[in-house]
């Protein structure tokens, strides 16, 4: 089983000779389990592209670490994308890869995730792609997009998975000592609020509700603030952030409460009243939805507890 992992400038080497001995270790898994499935993985320089005829079941695009080549791929490489898909490949990335099959025009109208930091960009160059961020990894059949940095092990492991079977999958997570579980990128997720547009008036808005986010803050208060009319700013403020003020409100809040989780060891109680919210029970709900956890999962899981 042919599989090829595209070694593009600025791409993340650690995730390239990663995969590869991920692969070559499930290898060894699928001797011993006298399963008869071979990986063959190649790690193909842009220049060798052309030159190789081989037909491979997948083509990965591991992360971008620097030179944001990822912003603008060679036009031989998404022609050379393109074939591959044609021929039966499995177009498969991870982080900022993801941007990189987005060029080729595949991903169009159909879901793929990209890392949380990467989605403003991502939505300002691909439009027509059904993002979707909190997803640590998407498998649409011959498409397979994963989020973070490090998700090229969940691609791995996912790629395992399909290919020989979730038991060998779940023993090479056992010999990396890799969680094998289902998770969210949202987890880790922090609001970043897209300030690049160039309405003046809604960046005011959201300088207010940024310094204001603890108190009740209304549209027709903040309407007023920016000398528009509910409606005109309404719009425009969907327009420039992609979501409307009180989400927006929300998403603050709950990345202060993130942080002061982090950071204190006052009650979630205190904590809800800290970032606005009289009742603790709405914003523990808040919370779950937004970020898949409770405050008490959250803390678990990213708050040492030794302190």
């Amino acid at each position: 089983m042919n599989i090829a992992i595209i070694k593009y400038p600025g791409s993340l080497q650690s995730a390239i000779y990663g995969l590869s001995e991920m692969f070559s270790l499930a290898n060894q898994l699928c001797v011993e389990q006298e399963l008869h499935i071979h990986f063959n993985t190649d790690v193909l320089k842009l220049t060798q592209l052309e030159s190789t005829n081989k037909t491979y079941k997948a083509v990965l695009l591991p992360p971008g670490l620097e030179n944001h080549f990822y912003l603008n791929p060679a036009e031989y490489l998404k022609k050379w994308l393109i074939a591959k898909h044609m021929q039966g490949s499995i177009l498969c990335s991870a982080c900022a890869g993801s941007f990189i099959i987005a060029s080729t025009g595949l991903l169009n109208n159909r879901e793929a995730t990209t890392h949380w930091g990467l989605e403003n960009n991502f939505t300002d160059d691909y439009p027509d792609v059904c993002l979707k961020v909190n997803e640590i990894l998407i498998n649409d059949d011959d498409m397979i997009t994963a989020g973070g940095m490090m998700s090229w092990v969940d691609l791995g492991l996912e790629l395992v998975a399909q290919f020989t079977s979730p038991e060998i999958m779940r023993q090479l997570g056992k010999t990396l000592v890799i969680d094998t579980g289902q998770r969210e990128q949202r987890y880790y997720q922090q609001f970043r609020p897209k300030t690049s547009h160039a309405d003046e008036a809604v960046l005011k808005a959201q300088k207010k509700i940024q310094t204001d986010f603890k108190q009740s803050i209304k549209i027709a208060e903040l309407a007023k603030f920016c000398y528009l009319t509910e409606r005109t700013f309404l719009r425009r403020f969907v327009k420039a952030t992609g979501l409307k003020p009180g989400e927006y409100l929300q998403k603050f809040r709950i990345q202060k409460a993130c942080e002061q989780l982090e950071n204190t060891q006052f009650s979630f109680e205190m904590i809800a009243n800290n970032v606005g919210y009289e009742d603790s029970g709405a914003c523990r709900k808040i919370f779950v939805r937004l970020i898949g956890l409770t405050p008490g999962e959250f803390k678990k899981r990213f708050v040492n507890s030794s302190r």
